[in-house]
């Protein structure tokens, strides 16, 4: 007879790996399911551009060949999605480099070319040429790779295509100007929606490293603060997204006639804020691995500190509602002379060395935040030390 033991052992030896396949099998849906639902959110955001990009090779190919009737128009769509493939917030830019680019081009390799004809080294010398004089007047990249790519189209077409450096340039025109046009009148983008998007992800960073350093602080624990130091320090992603969606939101309103409101509005606030909300999160990494220091030397932590830096996180996510909401950031500002009213009473009741610096660090953070509210720093700073108070106790 098989004792009962053992043949539960058995079982539960059998059951192990079953278990395990069971484990892998459920981690390997929940990753299949995020990444499928990253890539759906991928291509509902990339869907504008797609549709931008669809409408504007079409109808600059429409434009150039049915209506302008340009000889080998080919270029004037391959313009238009050059244009709106550049980032977002540099479409005006890219299209007026393409045009210089096109320009320099098409005088290079024509000079060239009556000078000497065509042929192998002709083609070499009217790239090396293009480039060179593209550099001497301070071209971009865009510039000048776009200056010898036409360089190269002009020495290689133009022998079996007469008069291919006129059509060339007005095609390269037309293109980038339908470019403009759709993303402008046809399809234009809502600035305020832009840079929501991108300043979410720089405000709820500050937000939860600063409310993890608080937390830190009232529980001196000095891990906390390090590992909410490290992922501060780590935002050069999302600034970069921040600061191009700024961007793209002033480009978006200036091109677009609908937009035109929104430019000393909601977006000319929210786009004008990067700057020192960017001065803020580089204080705030101060302040935290301040914060760390205070810790590991046993300073005293007086109840108002850990409140000030808490006061600080609770104005970012208020300044980021208020942005959200097209709203004037008047709440935003009172959170921050909170924040800082907190860190005087602080100082008043006694800090150490690292101490005396958070309090500072909240001062110059609250004032960051303040001036990316839309007030002038020498008011900031004013109002900052109204909140804070006497220096010394009375």
């Amino acid at each position: 007879m098989v004792d009962a033991g053992a043949r539960g052992r058995g079982e539960s030896v059998a059951a192990a790996p079953r278990g395990r396949a069971a484990r892998l099998l459920a981690g390997l849906r929940r990753r299949s399911t995020h990444t499928l639902r990253d890539r759906l959110r991928r291509v509902r955001a990339g869907a504008v551009l797609a549709v931008q990009a669809g409408l504007a090779a079409g109808f600059s190919w429409w434009l150039t060949d049915d209506v302008l009737h340009i000889p080998q128009p080919v270029f004037a769509p391959i313009s238009a999605v050059i244009a709106l493939a550049a980032s977002v917030g540099q479409r005006l830019r890219r299209t007026i480099e393409l045009v210089i680019g096109v320009s320099l081009g098409v005088l290079v390799g024509d000079l060239l070319m009556y000078a000497f004809g065509s042929g192998v080294w002709q083609l070499g010398a009217i790239v090396v040429l293009a480039i060179v004089v593209a550099v001497l007047i301070g071209g971009s990249p865009a510039v000048i790779v776009q200056a010898a790519a036409t360089a190269v189209l002009v020495a290689t077409l133009s022998p079996a295509v007469e008069n291919l450096e006129i059509p060339r340039f007005l095609a390269a025109l037309v293109g980038g100007g339908v470019s403009l046009a759709v993303t402008a009148v046809l399809l234009p983008l809502n600035p305020l929606r832009v840079i929501n998007r991108a300043g979410a992800p720089v405000l709820d960073l500050l937000v939860e490293q600063l409310e993890v350093t608080a937390e830190a602080l009232r529980r001196r624990d000095a891990p906390a603060a390090q590992a909410a130091l490290d992922r501060l320090r780590d935002n050069k992603q999302e600034m970069g997204a921040f600061t191009e969606a700024a961007q793209a939101a002033r480009e978006a309103s200036t091109l677009s006639p609908v937009r035109w409101e929104n430019r000393q509005g909601p977006v000319g606030r929210y786009a004008r804020a990067v700057e020192p909300v960017d001065r803020a999160m580089r204080n705030s990494g101060t302040l935290v691995r301040r914060t760390v220091t205070l810790i590991e030397d046993g300073e005293p932590v007086p109840d108002p500190l850990p409140e000030a830096v808490a006061g600080l996180a609770t104005a970012v996510r208020t300044l980021q509602r208020e942005f959200t909401g097209a709203d004037e950031p008047r709440k935003a500002r009172e959170q921050a002379m909170r924040a800082v009213a907190a860190a005087g009473r602080a100082y008043r009741e006694g800090v150490g060395f690292s101490g005396a610096v958070v309090v500072a660090q909240v001062r110059t953070t609250a004032s960051d935040l303040i001036v990316a509210t839309g007030i002038e720093q020498e008011d900031a700073n004013d109002l900052i030390r109204r909140a804070f108070g006497a220096l010394r106790a009375d």
